[in-house]
């Protein structure tokens, strides 16, 4: 599990097919390594990979086919800045929210403003995703835990602070790019909830309080 919230920005250092998928390599920069072993998790733009060689400065990860078609990592080349997370730890604070690192989809950037000295960023996602998505709620956007400010169809706003921006890689993010998303793991349990039949009845107005109605 993780936090959403970004430790480091890094880079890819390279990408190596292996018998049909890749061997990814990251250059951590900033990142520090020293409590990571082989086989911890690392998030990489939202995506959860196992670390399988260690170096002073980057780890590299063996990424499938099916992470490679459903994520954006496939798009990657050497040089591409990434952002980085190593898992949480049970004493860790929860700052943004928890994030699985299992990516439900692919979207992408339609348009960045200025708003005072922060940006309104708009996103937008497949429709099988969007219902997942509620004013106030909570998304990972490569990686990244944010509010959602607001909804309209297929496409939502979030607004990112100065230190976001300049601390993440969206500062190398421009409209048309594609984006990790990782949907709010409790909007897909509420759903679970409601259509099973077999749960506690949930009324309308606990839905419309949380954003799902």
């Amino acid at each position: 599990m993780f936090t959403g919230i970004i430790q480091a920005v890094g880079r890819i250092a390279r990408l190596e097919p292996r018998g049909g998928d890749v061997r990814l390599a990251v250059d951590t920069a900033s990142l520090d390594l020293a409590d990571v072993q082989l086989g911890d998790s690392i998030s990489v733009s939202g995506v959860c990979l196992t670390a399988v060689t260690l170096e002073s400065r980057g780890f590299s990860a063996d990424v499938s086919n099916e992470t490679l078609s459903l994520t954006t990592l496939g798009q990657l080349k050497a040089g591409d800045p990434v952002n980085l997370e190593k898992a949480l730890r049970l004493a860790d604070r929860l700052g943004g929210h928890l994030v699985s690192g299992h990516v439900d989809g692919v979207g992408k950037v339609v348009s960045v403003t200025p708003d005072g000295r922060s940006q309104r960023w708009t996103f937008e996602v497949p429709a099988a995703l969007a219902r997942y998505i509620a004013a106030k709620g909570s998304v990972c956007i490569d990686g990244t835990s944010l509010t959602v400010n607001e909804v309209a169809g297929t496409r939502f706003g979030v607004n990112l602070i100065p230190h976001t921006v300049e601390h993440t890689a969206f500062h190398a993010r421009r409209p048309g790019d594609a984006v990790n998303i990782e949907v709010d793991v409790v909007a897909r349990y509420i759903e679970r909830l409601i259509g099973s039949g077999e749960s506690p009845r949930l009324d309308e107005a606990f839905l419309k309080r949380h954003g799902f109605a």
